[in-house]
């Protein structure tokens, strides 16, 4: 089977919306009934964070959520459970009172034809406590098509674990900066596969009101580059503005922040998606 990463891509070159969210957060059941709601509202790819206690990129909205994540009692271990979940339908109540499952199938996202692609984002540490060979194999149990992982060294990343996540088919999805160099840049190209984040900007995540003429100048040098691999832009997008300038310079948007503090206001996926949505035609 092709890895649904590459799936979305090849079926979809433009205006994919991918949305973030850390798990255990608001609440330390909701992961895998926040998936299904995500796709429900239309969104084309989904960022499941694990949290961790030192994160590197993540701003105050994205660290806040993973605090109350960890306090909540959210593990790796947890979260693979609670991913099993998305391959087993919703259950349904009849008019008898019977509880049923509506589909009778086991596929992901509960029969969703294969469902979105999903990706973890976190930190090494944990991963590594975990052993990655021991993380691959979970991931595709549970239905995990791509990793993020910010601070694994790119050399690392070729020796030691590139071979493991290509046996369990499983993407690397790297990131990019405006301080990343062309010569990196392609070497990255070369030597992933999925689609490379292109981070908006060198700062931590958060909400931006508009992408100045710097970041638009970045977003030109990495069009000009005529890269292999289909790029979304990620950190600051939270409006109608930075929402159109990443759907103009990239295949898509990855929106994280705006979309966590919406869910904690509302405490319902549903609700926070719909406001998001909102916010990015103004």
């Amino acid at each position: 089977m092709v890895n649904r990463i590459n799936k979305l891509f090849a079926d979809k070159s433009e205006k994919i919306l991918s949305i973030y969210f850390c798990a255990g957060h608001p609440t330390l059941e909701g992961t895998a009934d926040t998936i299904r709601t995500l796709e429900q509202k239309g969104v084309d790819m989904i960022e499941v964070g694990i949290p961790f206690s030192d994160p590197m990129a993540d701003g105050p909205v994205i660290q806040d959520a993973a605090t109350k994540a960890l306090h909540n009692g959210m593990t790796l271990k947890t979260l693979f459970s609670q991913l099993e979940d998305l391959h087993r339908s919703p259950l349904q109540t009849s008019p008898k009172g019977e509880e049923h499952r509506p589909d009778g199938n086991s596929s992901p996202l509960g029969g969703t034809g294969g469902g979105i692609p999903l990706i973890l984002m976190g930190y090494l540490n944990p991963i590594m406590q975990f052993g990655f060979d021991k993380f691959c194999q979970r991931c595709v149990e549970v239905g995990i098509d791509g990793v993020i992982i910010p601070d694994l060294p790119f050399k690392d990343y070729l020796e030691d674990y590139k071979p493991i996540a290509d046996k369990y088919d499983i993407r690397i999805i790297m990131l990019i900066t405006p301080e990343t160099s062309d010569e990196r840049i392609r070497f990255i190209d070369d030597n992933t596969d999925g689609f490379i984040y292109m981070v908006s900007s060198a700062a931590i995540t958060g909400a931006q009101k508009e992408f100045n003429d710097a970041k638009q100048a970045y977003f030109s040098r990495i069009n000009n580059m005529n890269l292999k691999h289909p790029r979304m832009i990620g950190f600051g997008i939270s409006n109608k503005q930075t929402l159109e300038a990443a759907q103009a310079n990239a295949a898509g948007a990855i929106i994280g922040s705006k979309f966590v503090k919406l869910y904690e206001e509302t405490q319902d996926a549903g609700k926070a998606m719909d406001q998001l949505l909102e916010a990015l035609k103004k």
